[in-house]
């Protein structure tokens, strides 16, 4: 049925805009040890548990919410981290505050000797990569304010990748 609907929009050309409120409301990641998982996004990046799920689930927040990210086993308990050359999530996006607060997060990575695998600045954003201890791809990043997006003559979003200034945005703490 799913394929028929799909099909269905493609050839009827529907027109339709998703209402500009909508938001991501969590991730729920499937991870082979949740100890290890919780070492990394609780104890490393600072999040919060809101609810355990037995010992095969575990929900995690910033600031309260119910859950930003769900961790769980339910089907990846001891296995391996999925190849990289292959289909499904890319990374997790989180997003911080204030360039602030990315750097930070970017002290914590570097006093914990925890590898990064990418720094860019993308004009709208400046973002840290790096992924979780199940190989899951991990964008720590903060938006510039609106006004300083990068637009052409034509007031179309420019957006780039460049290398990030990590002393730079490490001097925000300083």
């Amino acid at each position: 049925m799913q394929l028929i609907t799909y099909y269905h929009l493609q050839l009827t050309k529907m027109s339709y805009t998703i209402p500009p409120q909508t938001h991501i409301g969590h991730v729920h990641l499937k991870v082979s040890d949740l100890d290890k998982a919780l070492s990394f996004y609780q104890d490393l990046l600072g999040f919060e548990i809101t609810m355990r799920y037995g010992n095969s689930a575990v929900f995690i927040s910033a600031g309260g919410y119910h859950h930003h990210i769900g961790l769980n086993t339910w089907f990846s308990k001891n296995a391996p981290p999925t190849p990289q050359h292959s289909t499904g999530l890319f990374h997790t996006a989180i997003v911080y505050p204030t360039r602030k607060d990315l750097a930070i997060a970017l002290k914590r990575l570097i006093d914990a000797k925890y590898p990064l695998t990418g720094a860019s600045d993308h004009g709208v954003s400046e973002a840290i990569y790096l992924d979780d201890p199940d190989g899951n791809g991990v964008e720590l990043y903060w938006d510039r304010p609106k006004d300083q997006w990068p637009i052409d003559a034509n007031g179309n979003l420019q957006m780039f990748t460049e290398h990030l200034d990590l002393q730079g945005l490490l001097a925000e703490i300083k």
